[in-house]
């Protein structure tokens, strides 16, 4: 027989016909939705190709939806063939276990006509074996087929198939023979529906196999079942797609926000504004990056305050140097243009223009030297060579060569000895420069008086004193004693022609400080002046065990 022959009856073949109307139904819904998809899919993928490389918000929603909508299709197609897969194998096993029902209900049968052939049997065996099959068929709502081991049919559900000489496919018999109970699958060639067949033994185990009995079930409901099933999983898709989407937009702003304030946190800075992001970023890494970019823009903008700072230090010192220049320089070029012109003719004016002149040049020569030496301090460029020091000694040496400055005053310089040593850390040379330039301020205000230099060791610091009773700072004159070029107003006026550089103390305040130093000054105007110089007071005997020198 074919199987793509009709087998039911009438009752069936209109609810076949309803069945196979309903899934004709729901493939051109299916291909509707997957048209609908397809375009919705396309007019996105092009949209999104267009803003793809514009922004990283467009990338990251491309990218998951992209990627969430593979795996779930992935998954419906997985799921879709895991369940029809499962599906025939359930009703290969219940058509199996149909088949076993047939053969048993055969076996109750008492009539002894099944084992006659179908040419001996009269027209009563005939039609009472037909109509229990088609009992059966109903029951099982498949098609039962009766045949002998040549593959003759000895009986059918299907009367239409009672034909003298018909013959099942070979594919039967080889099963009977080889394997006695089995299932297969087929497909009918009119309506291209799967077709699900198991064949068993007729009789008893006991018996040889003489006859064999074949079950055959079309699929219809198993595919309205799956068809049904299909439908949902789309539905369902459709609707965790419209979750993704959801979903992918949040986490694109999610992502994207953040970098975005950084980005314009960058073009602020980029522009010179540094404006702060105070905000915690959602995400670790940007919040690290952010962290970053606030502490880039904090060094910029103190870089910037400073440099700007320094432009502004430049510019006054440019100023200041000009303006102390300008003063001796006039004087000098007034009293050459007069001598050379002829204007002073008498030799002692000339004499004194000519020591003028000199005591210019050199306060301009010792003016230059300062800033010099200024510029290498504020620059980083000078160095210090640090090593142990008697600051004890190295104050009385320079008192010692200061004292026939101090006698031009008769001023006298005492030295007042509380420590045998005082070892310090430092630079000999720089610190002889620091005692000489404050022994020559004490002398140039003191007239008449004493200057005191001691050195003594407490609480792990040696402190040097330079005390004088002259004419003291005003209040007023002593919180700017340490700006560049500043004077104070009461000078001596005997030293008002020596007057020096406005730059001294800031070069010794700068010159302690290089050398790990403090400075302090105490004063009262009309009783005198006193400066505090301290350094950390040196081991000497650990550095000598270590035969350490320098820093």
């Amino acid at each position: 027989m074919g199987c793509g022959i009709p087998i039911y009856t009438s009752c069936q073949r209109g609810r076949d016909h309803a069945v196979n109307t309903y899934l004709q139904q729901g493939r051109e819904k299916l291909q509707l939705v997957i048209r609908a998809l397809r375009r919705f899919w396309l007019i996105s993928k092009r949209l999104l190709q267009e803003q793809f490389n514009k922004n990283l918000y467009t990338r990251i929603l491309f990218t998951n939806i992209t990627a969430f909508v593979i795996a779930l299709i992935g998954l419906m197609i997985f799921s879709s063939f895991v369940v029809k897969q499962v599906s025939y194998d359930q009703v290969q096993q219940e058509l199996l276990r149909e088949a076993k029902r047939v053969n048993f209900a055969l076996l109750q049968q008492t009539d002894s006509a099944w084992s006659i052939p179908p040419d001996k049997r009269t027209s009563t065996q005939v039609q009472a074996q037909q109509d229990f099959l088609k009992y059966l068929a109903d029951i099982f709502d498949a098609k039962i087929t009766i045949f002998d081991m040549e593959g003759k049919i000895t009986a059918t559900s299907a009367e239409q198939e009672m034909v003298p000489g018909s013959k099942i496919e070979e594919k039967y018999i080889d099963i009977l023979k080889k394997s006695p109970i089995a299932t297969t699958q087929t497909v009918d060639t009119d309506t291209d529906q799967p077709i699900f067949a198991a064949v068993v033994p007729m009789g008893n185990n006991k018996d040889a196999i003489k006859n064999g009995i074949l079950l055959e079930k079309k699929s219809f409901n198993l595919d309205l079942a799956l068809s049904k099933m299909r439908l949902y999983m789309i539905i369902g898709g459709m609707v965790i797609l419209l979750i993704i989407i959801f979903i992918s937009v949040y986490l694109a702003m999610y992502i994207s926000r953040p970098i975005s304030r950084l980005t314009t946190t960058v073009a602020e800075i980029s522009r010179g504004s540094y404006v702060l992001s105070d905000k915690d970023q959602p995400l670790d890494e940007i919040n690290d990056l952010g962290g970053q970019l606030n502490k880039l823009a904090e060094r910029l903008q103190k870089v910037q305050t400073e440099s700007r700072r320094m432009e502004e230090e430049r510019a006054r010192l440019f100023a200041e140097i000009s303006h102390e220049l300008r003063t001796p320089l006039t004087a000098v070029q007034g009293f050459v243009e007069a001598i050379r012109d002829g204007i002073v003719q008498d030799e002692a004016i000339q004499e004194r223009y000519l020591d003028t002149i000199y005591t210019q040049t050199v306060h301009i020569s010792r003016l230059i030297d300062d800033i010099l030496e200024l510029s290498r301090l504020e620059s980083g460029n000078l160095t210090v060579e640090k090593l142990p020091v008697d600051l004890n000694a190295l104050a009385h040496g320079v008192a010692m060569s200061m004292e026939p400055l101090a006698k031009r005053t008769n001023t006298s310089i005492l030295l007042d000895q509380k420590t045998e040593k005082a070892i310090v850390l430092g630079d000999a040379d720089r610190m002889e420069q620091v005692i000489r330039n404050l022994l020559k301020n004490a002398t140039r205000a003191t007239e008449n008086g004493t200057i005191k230099v001691g050195v003594e060791t407490r609480q792990g610091k040696v402190e040097l004193c330079i005390e004088d009773n002259g004419i003291g700072i005003s209040p007023e004159d002593l919180p700017h004693i340490w700006k560049r070029f500043y004077r104070i107003k009461n000078q001596r006026a005997d030293h008002m022609q020596e007057k020096g550089s406005g730059l001294g103390l800031v070069i010794v305040k700068k010159l302690v400080q290089l050398q790990g130093g403090n400075i302090d000054v105490a004063s009262q105007l009309g009783k005198g002046t006193t400066f505090y110089i301290s350094f950390p007071s040196f081991d000497i005997s650990y550095r000598t065990k270590h035969k350490l020198l320098g820093s």
